[in-house]
Parts: C-alpha cells; structure tokens; sequence
C-alpha cells in the first residue's frame, strides 16, 4: 500500500467490491460476512469521495461538474440497492439473489462510470502531488466511516432517508 494517489485508491476499492460480490454470489460462502464487509465499504468508501474528492474535483475547470453530481446519484441508487439487500434476512433465498444482483448492477455501473469519466478526468488534470494530499484526505475520511460500523441497516436506513428528502 504504498501509494497514496486517490485515484489508485478508489480502484482499490472498486476491485475489492468486485471480489466482494464473487463470494456473496457464492452459496458455499459466508454471505453474511461478506455483506457486512461490503456495506462498510462501500458506504465508507462513498462518504469518504462526497466528503473530500468529489469537493476538491468540482474546482478543476476539466473536471465536469455534472459528472460529480451525476456519481453522488449513482452513490444514492446503490445505497437504496444495499439497503434493499440488507433488508432481505434470508441469505438463501430468491429474493436475496434478486435483490443482490441489483446491488451489483447498480455499483459496477457507477464503478465503470465514475472510472471512465471522474477519475480519467482526474489522472489527467489533477497534478500527482495533489492526487497524493487527495488520497490521505480520502483514506482518513474511509477509516473514520469504517470505525462507525457504517454499514449497519440502521445507517443505510438514515443515509437513505436523507437524500430522499
């Protein structure tokens, strides 16, 4: 873990969901844990770029704004997706595949987006020692979420609610 470019570390998480949906796709699997991992991740990890990246890449002139807003979009739809998922209480059952496959749809659409545009935009126009003060910024903000437990229902209920209203 040695670079600190925020662009690298969102890829790295990005990869990491990735591999967090083979297992909870897999029914040998601990689901369960595996579903607690990725909500804290993914909420931490979606926090952490509304929080710190998402401020500081609205002020470059070659970022596109519209694609910032556009990516806290995208973050809601997931969460209402992992809330749906985290509401299902049987891991076997039909209705956790169904609403599973939803979450995946939801978070490598944004993933992929957010890649092509977001952090292109980013590689290209954001000098590497900015990127490098942007990821420090980025991985304090993930690890003050992810010591929150902030991927319980409960949380992802509020988060929720908040941006419907």
């Amino acid at each position: 873990m040695s670079s600190t470019d925020v662009v690298e570390l969102i890829l790295r998480d990005h990869r990491r969901m990735e591999d967090l949906f083979r297992v909870l796709r897999n029914a040998e699997a601990d689901r369960a844990a595996a579903l607690k991992e990725f909500a804290d991740l993914l909420i931490a990890h979606a926090s952490a770029e509304e929080d710190e990246v998402y401020p500081a890449l609205r002020r470059y002139k070659n970022v596109d704004g519209e694609d910032v807003d556009h990516s806290v979009h995208e973050h809601h739809e997931a969460n209402e997706a992992l809330l749906a998922l985290l509401e299902v209480e049987d891991t076997a059952s039909d209705a956790w595949d169904e609403k599973l496959e939803e979450l995946v749809t939801a978070v490598n659409h944004h993933a992929d987006e957010e890649e092509r545009t977001l952090l292109n935009d980013a590689r290209e126009n954001v000098a590497e020692d900015r990127r490098a003060a942007l990821g420090q910024k980025f991985l304090k903000a993930r690890a003050r979420y992810l010591e929150s437990g902030c991927g319980g229902v409960e949380n992802v209920r509020e988060l929720v609610a908040a941006a419907d209203d």
